[in-house]
């Protein structure tokens, strides 16, 4: 990670922290080295998330990538969403909502902060589906489980969530640590979505034809990339997709869109991050 240890990824987030209170397929997961250490290019700690408690009209919703698979997602009347949850890479603010997926211990936490009110995990016991249908406010969070694959070589049924989320007249959906295809049921489950945000590493997760089939079945006219580690995969991934779609980079790692903003032609945007 250009020399930068977990620790000192952690030690940049608490003071990013401190700053902004200021003003088709698994076995438990291993305690390993973080799946992220192979070769994050760092730019979350070189572009920290800005945090401001600016105002949003009722149709909008504010996406900031904090980096890995984790997103903090604002609505109009202030619920905060953190996307798989855990314990090496956090939002600045403590969020209302957080979900959390079973692949990795970057992907999720046995010890969520206590005063997050709702922590949502994308698995259950026994291999069974997990099943979400939570409402917050003006914040709908709902779920489609997937399946993951197992260190042993095996599947772990259900080890993952889509999770989908409801707001200011959009659906988001966060694709997790995303193994397979999409079945048909599972893509009517999911219905329409107007923003995605996927896995692009193309290893760990779906592979890039796979994932590229993914976002073609969801024809979501934004996408937006998250877990891809290096400047490498990312390009690799962009390349790929600049054939069937338009691509921007961004500068700052947040926007606020609604439905109105919505790109006309499909568009895959680049949050700074990793």
């Amino acid at each position: 990670m250009h020399g930068a240890s977990l620790k000192t990824l952690a030690a940049m987030w608490a003071l990013v922290a401190a700053a902004g209170q200021a003003c088709a397929q698994g076995a438990a997961p291993p305690a390993a080295k973080p799946e992220m250490t192979e070769s994050c290019p760092g730019l979350v700690a070189e572009r920290p998330l800005p945090f401001r408690r600016v105002a949003l009209e009722r149709d909008q919703v504010r996406i900031s990538y904090v980096g890995h698979s984790t997103f903090l997602i604002e609505s109009p009347q202030l619920v905060r969403i953190a996307t798989d949850y855990n314990d090496y890479v956090k939002p600045p603010v403590l969020p209302d909502i957080v979900t959390m997926n079973h692949a990795h211990s970057t992907h999720y936490t046995e010890s969520p902060d206590s005063g997050i009110k709702h922590v949502l995990r994308g698995w259950a016991e026994d291999q069974k589906p997990a099943r979400v249908d939570v409402q917050v406010k003006d914040v709908r969070v709902r779920n489609v489980p997937t399946n993951i694959r197992s260190w042993a070589g095996g599947t772990e049924r259900h080890g993952n969530s889509i999770f989908i989320f409801e707001v200011a007249n959009l659906c988001i959906a966060h694709l997790g640590h995303l193994h397979h295809t999409l079945t048909q049921q599972q893509l009517n489950e999911i219905g329409r979505v107007d923003v995605v945000l996927v896995p692009v590493d193309g290893t760990l997760t779906l592979d890039l034809e796979g994932m590229i089939e993914v976002l073609r079945a969801l024809k979501a006219p934004l996408i937006i990339p998250m877990h891809y580690f290096s400047a490498y995969t990312l390009d690799r991934f962009l390349q790929r997709a600049r054939q069937d779609w338009d691509v921007e980079i961004a500068d700052v790692p947040s926007l606020v869109v609604s439905k109105t903003s919505l790109p006309a032609r499909t568009k895959v945007l680049v949050l700074p991050g990793h």
